[in-house]
């Protein structure tokens, strides 16, 4: 408990909804989706609406709680669910929640370069300086595709994450793959699962897991990031060449649910349910198999799902009894949906991460094409979508944190990237390092209140507890 009685009975009856303006219209704002031709209002609810409480204290040098313990401080961070909420818990023992930002890393063209050179000297002073930048923004630990060893050497480093992709290295170093906007794409959308050398592969792979395995500071390791998992998945590996060893799985499957005589209209729609459920478990019995294998203390934090796989239940379910948190990148909705948080939480019966989410800014002079989040008007909206949605997470009781995508926007220069990440507003930072302060305003103080916005809604007499995992 992190207030007095007395205190959280104030802030409850103080209410926190989304708040009324003077002639009792909600307030708003404008957003355009990826998925929207026309910017529209779209309801908002930030801090200036909420009781007010103070920031948070007494934090431990990972930056979890001091004065509320888990159950045990096991030298590494781990996960517990305490009075209906779950919980990363510091190798301190202190109850964490996971403030992240993705892709903290020098950029790569000429320009960037010399801006680094100008403003930080050299690699270590841009480490020095970004730690220093994300950690007095309230910002507790570094994303993915970050630099994880330049951003390890400062004094107090950020504990970590770490992103292997074990599918994608396997795809490009047997062929198949190729470039999609944010993600690799595979033929037929059918992940190599089903290939012999597969499970040989991650296991020689994950070798190099065994460099960090004693590092209290690293959280856990992603496996992979947003894998074609779709509904009807069973349709592209029916229809892959015969060469490949999809094929063969995959009609050797159907053949004994539907006899000999099996074929594509033999598919019906449980059929589609479960071979996806039967590739899901597949990849990750393999895959965190070969994790634990080299790296037994840290959390496997899964593949970061997105999209259409929000509506499969039975992709997390099968991934449940292989990982430690369901990560998931959670873009085309305006205010976290309960119902699927609660349901990601509760088929996995494990606790949910949300890896990935941004808005753009009009304002900000760039294209703003490329990419998934959502664009506002300007850089103080972007901050009040960070509120509003964060709010949204921290209700929930199966939420363990947040990592924005991402440090620095796309530069325009780096070609090498792939068309999502071009020409597109999602930092934090400038390319070249000049901070987003109005977005920064507004991050700070709901991520210095994150504990107490906690306390309150886990008080709240509106707080529905989340349902139990399914056995």
């Amino acid at each position: 408990m992190f207030f007095s009685r007395a205190r959280l009975v104030a802030v409850a009856m103080a209410g926190f909804c989304f708040a009324l303006l003077a002639d009792g219209k909600e307030k708003s704002i404008e957003a355009k989706g990826k998925r929207e031709l026309v910017f529209s209002s779209h309801p908002i609810r930030t801090l200036d609406d909420s009781p007010a409480l103070p920031e948070d204290s007494e934090l431990d040098e990972y930056g979890g709680l001091k004065s509320v313990r888990g159950n045990s401080a096991t030298g590494f961070f781990h996960t517990e669910k305490i009075n209906g909420r779950w919980w990363l818990v510091d190798p301190a023992g202190g109850l964490f929640l996971s403030k992240g930002v993705n892709s903290i890393s020098p950029g790569r063209t000429t320009g960037v370069k010399e801006a680094l050179v100008q403003k930080f000297g050299d690699t270590t002073g841009w480490a020095r300086a970004t730690t220093a930048l994300l950690r007095g923004n309230g910002f507790n630990c570094v994303g993915a595709w970050s630099d994880n060893a330049s951003l390890r050497t400062v004094e107090r480093p950020l504990p970590q994450t770490k992103l292997w992709s074990f599918m994608s290295a396997y795809g490009k170093q047997r062929g198949g793959t190729h470039v999609e906007a944010g993600h690799t794409g595979y033929t037929n959308d059918a992940i190599f699962v089903f290939d012999p050398a597969f499970e040989k592969f991650c296991d020689e792979y994950a070798k190099q897991l065994a460099a960090v395995k004693d590092d209290p500071w690293l959280i856990g390791h992603f496996s992979d990031n947003e894998m074609p998992l779709k509904r009807k998945i069973l349709t592209g590996y029916l229809t892959l060449p015969e060469s490949e060893p999809g094929y063969h799985a995959a009609w050797e499957w159907l053949r004994q649910r539907h006899g000999a005589g099996a074929s594509l209209k033999s598919v019906n729609d449980k059929d589609y349910e479960d071979f996806l459920a039967h590739v899901t478990e597949r990849y990750f019995r393999i895959v965190s198999a070969a994790i634990r294998k080299y790296d037994p203390n840290h959390l496997f934090l899964g593949a970061r799902f997105h999209s259409d796989v929000y509506n499969f239940p039975e992709v997390f379910k099968a991934c449940g009894p292989f990982v430690d948190v369901v990560s998931v990148n959670y873009y085309f909705a305006w205010t976290p949906d309960p119902e699927k948080l609660g349901m990601w939480a509760s088929e996995t019966g494990k606790p949910v991460l949300i890896t990935e989410w941004y808005a753009k800014g009009a304002d900000s002079g760039m294209a703003n094409t490329g990419g998934a989040g959502w664009l506002v008007h300007t850089q103080r909206e972007r901050g009040m979508f960070y509120q509003h949605f964060t709010l949204g997470l921290l209700e929930s009781r199966d939420c363990v944190g947040w990592h924005w995508f991402r440090y620095a926007d796309n530069d325009p220069e780096d070609k090498t990237v792939d068309p999502s990440n071009r020409d597109s507003n999602k930092g934090i930072v400038t390319a070249k390092y000049d901070p987003w302060q109005p977005l920064l305003d507004a991050m700070k103080p709901l991520n210095d209140r994150s504990y107490a916005l906690i306390d309150f809604f886990d008080h709240s007499k509106n707080q529905v507890p989340s349902p139990e995992p399914k056995k």
